[in-house]
């Protein structure tokens, strides 16, 4: 199952990479470039910094594949339907949630439970985004004050404890990742965004 959910996340990033890229009116080779690293790049980095080498996606070629099938795929359907600019905020919610779980579950299988499990996490289901949005010359969403890499982190935490409580399998995934979703979303429908840092006049 965790297989499935990750190839799953993987067509779901990708396509909000090639949304992405649609917006700034890019060729099928850039839609294809943006989808690409959107669907890997939290996974690739993960991989890199705790050593899981060779990164997920050359040990297994599929994930490729699906990434750049789903860019195109996307590219096609915008020439007969009109995709809305809602859709990519929704395709990221998914993609977020599902990375988290994913990225989560690597961490404590190899690692154990604690920060760097967590830490894993947030990787998977940010730095994607935080790529593509860079590519596309815009201020990363997590950077941004909306709930986003702290939905991410929420997550994370929620899959270990659930898991802690000996819940079998799938379960703690399930609750983790619509836990995630649904603060996302949340966030983005009505605004919700943590405390910020107060402005000072000079």
């Amino acid at each position: 199952m965790i297989y499935w959910l990750d190839l799953f996340g993987t067509a779901v990033f990708a396509c909000s990479g090639a949304l992405a890229a649609g917006q700034r009116r890019m060729d099928l080779f850039g839609v294809m470039v943006l989808a690409f690293v959107t669907a890997v790049g939290g996974g690739t980095i993960r991989d890199l910094v705790i050593g899981n080498t060779p990164v997920f996606w050359v040990r297994d070629p599929v994930y490729a594949w699906v990434a750049l099938s789903a860019g195109i795929v996307t590219f096609l359907a915008a020439h007969f339907y009109r995709l809305r600019s809602e859709m990519l905020v929704i395709a990221d919610a998914f993609g977020l949630a599902v990375f988290t779980v994913i990225g989560t579950r690597i961490g404590v299988d190899l690692l154990g439970p604690g920060v760097i499990a967590t830490m894993t996490g947030i990787m998977s289901g940010v730095v994607g985004g935080v790529i593509r949005d860079v590519l596309v010359n815009r201020v990363p969403l997590v950077f941004q004050r909306e709930i986003y890499a702290s939905a991410a982190l929420l997550g994370a935490i929620a899959l270990q404890i659930i898991d802690g409580f000996g819940v079998t399998p799938p379960a703690p995934a399930l609750v983790a990742g619509a836990m995630v979703l649904g603060l996302r979303l949340a966030a983005v429908k009505w605004q919700l965004h943590l405390p910020m840092f107060p402005a000072r006049s000079r």
